[in-house]
């Protein structure tokens, strides 16, 4: 399991991907419909049309990780988002590889100390 520091920010693109496109593909992805840093270390995650594969690329600071997933059977639930680029958090990210629904979850109020 992807274990991920809650300050490390996570994007989701919810649009079908290439899965055949390397580092320089996905990042030039990033930067044109993300508009965002690919060197800037955060997680950024893709899926293809069946939504049965993802991609996951992250500069750790000295280099690019690829991270891929394959599912024997069913598929990533990422149908909830209606926007191209989500933000989600470490959980939400755990919940997406460990095959849960991110619609149906619902996220509790919880105390938060105002700053």
């Amino acid at each position: 399991m992807l274990s991920v520091p809650g300050s490390v920010r996570i994007y989701l693109h919810t649009m079908p991907t290439d899965m055949r496109k390397g580092v320089d593909g996905l990042s030039g992805i990033i930067r044109g419909e993300f508009a965002a840093d690919p060197l800037d270390g955060s997680l950024f995650l893709f899926v293809n049309r069946r939504r049965d594969r993802l991609k996951i690329l992250h500069w750790d600071g000295s280099g690019f990780w690829v991270y891929y997933k394959v599912l024997e059977r069913g598929t990533f639930e990422v149908g909830a988002f209606k926007n191209q680029r989500v933000e989600i958090d470490a959980t939400q990210l755990a919940m997406l590889l460990g095959g849960m629904s991110l619609a149906g979850a619902k996220r509790r109020k919880r105390y938060s100390r105002a700053s």
